[in-house]
């Protein structure tokens, strides 16, 4: 397998140097940013502190956001985990490639079920300009030989490959802790371990600069938490919510740890650190997405409207807000920015904000963003949102910026401006590819025209996703 690894990576690393129409540099290039992109699982919009949260405190999290740029209309491309992970590797919206649903919960070899092999990721890019890379935490990305992180562009591994794990060592489970591709004991409550893994991979590579990807599997089910930390929240009268708030607590504690590395060893101000949620959070799990309507598996803002950071010391001043329209596939291409490689080919839907947060350049990213997860759908563009989600039985219009909770449908009130989204939507969907696999989780037939509302609404309306 190591061997096959070395070809399909080497491969996929030459492909990336010719996107910058060159050779690859070499790694000892001086003064080269390390880039740190952190992920959240199903956290709640509402329940940081720089969020407005008042519950559960963040310190951790408020700090970085006060060193940083927090982008208040920072979405992610899917409701659900795997697709937004595939659209942040690739800086490409994930239904062009048929990667549309998450994974089922085993593999399936006749389906190859997994993010494309034809796919090149963040991780092959910043091996062609020299960088180390590292994943450690949830991969959720495919099962199978040819979709482990190591043959995508990650030099280093230590996590799971499926959807969830239980956080505390002996738990049952079918889904096994990895370095590399060896399975080993799991240590110790595995939040921490991914904090302290972190730590180490800093260590090793403090000399050399690198790109880490730290994917937490908190604060999404199985809810296990620290007795300390429920010690901690015991005034927290519903157990759902108390065991989230220590899950939450044990995340930002292990942010601050990564955080501190960097600071200790004098990384800080030239890292561009990264931070975002998968998706937005689910009922299930306790969180609140504070005003935003809907949750996890559903393209109402409560879904895809996430808390979303960058940290740059050296290059983007610090304090500052951006409200224009932001999403994860921006992460590949700023980051690529960040390191003197800006991407050339026009395959890419994420934006390098870095001139944007800079001051550099006026207005918005994007011009519209898009979604479409099974029968749901939405489109923003500027303040105005058209959205068919669950519960409703047709596409409803909105307007952000006065109505961010989704309350007062404009429909009628602005017939030419449904029309103008509805029509922008469907020539994008237009563009897209088939889903290569049903939706786990959600009520949705790829061979149905995406889109479509399902035929049995009463089931899409069920608990979301895992």
């Amino acid at each position: 397998m190591l061997k096959s690894v070395f070809f399909r990576t080497a491969a996929a690393v030459t492909a990336a140097a010719s996107l910058w129409g060159g050779e690859a540099p070499a790694a000892d290039a001086p003064a080269k940013p390390n880039v740190l992109v952190i992920v959240a699982d199903d956290l709640g919009y509402g329940d940081l502190g720089f969020q407005g949260g008042k519950e559960i405190p963040t310190p951790n999290l408020d700090r970085l956001a006060a060193d940083g740029v927090k982008c208040t209309s920072g979405y992610i491309s899917c409701p659900v985990c795997s697709p937004t992970r595939a659209g942040l590797l690739t800086g490409r919206y994930q239904q062009r490639f048929g990667h549309e649903f998450n994974p089922g919960p085993a593999p399936d070899a006749a389906q190859k079920i997994g993010l494309p092999v034809e796919e090149i990721t963040i991780a092959d890019r910043f091996r062609a300009a020299g960088y180390k890379t590292g994943l450690v935490g949830k991969w959720h990305l495919g099962n199978l030989p040819e979709f482990h992180p190591q043959q995508r562009g990650f030099e280093e591994f230590y996590g799971f490959l499926g959807g969830a794990h239980p956080y505390f060592p002996g738990s049952p489970q079918n889904n096994p802790i990895l370095r590399g591709t060896e399975t080993v004991q799991d240590p110790e409550y595995l939040t921490d371990a991914f904090g302290k893994e972190a730590v180490a991979y800093i260590d090793r590579h403090k000399a050399d600069p690198f790109y880490l990807q730290v994917t937490f599997n908190a604060v999404h089910n199985p809810q296990h938490a620290k007795a300390e930390h429920l010690e901690r929240f015991k005034e927290i009268s519903n157990e759902r919510r108390r065991t989230y708030a220590g899950m939450l607590t044990a995340m930002d504690d292990a942010i601050g740890t990564i955080l501190g590395k960097l600071k200790s060893e004098k990384l800080d101000q030239n890292t561009l650190v990264v931070f975002i949620s998968d998706n937005g959070g689910p009922e299930a799990n306790g969180s609140t997405n504070g005003s935003l309507r809907g949750q996890k598996a559903q393209t109402w803002e409560g879904g895809i409207r996430v808390p979303f950071v960058l940290k740059w010391p050296a290059a983007i001043p610090a304090g500052g807000e951006f409200h224009q329209p932001v999403i994860q596939l921006d992460v590949l291409p700023t980051a690529l920015a960040a390191i003197g490689h800006p991407v050339t080919d026009k395959n890419l839907d994420g934006v390098n904000l870095l001139p944007f947060l800079k001051g550099e350049s006026q207005g918005a990213p994007h011009e519209r963003l898009y979604w479409r997860f099974g029968p749901q759908t939405a489109i923003r563009q500027g303040d105005w949102k058209l959205v068919k989600a669950t519960g409703i039985d047709a596409p409803q219009l909105f307007n952000l910026k006065a109505d961010i909770g989704e309350k007062t449908d404009l429909s009628s009130a602005e017939p030419a401006k449904f029309q103008e989204l509805q029509t922008a939507w469907n020539e994008w969907n237009a563009t897209l590819a088939q889903p290569k696999w049903r939706g786990a989780g959600v009520n949705a037939n790829p061979n149905r025209q995406p889109g479509a509302q399902p035929r049995n609404r009463k089931k899409a309306a069920e608990a979301p996703a895992t």
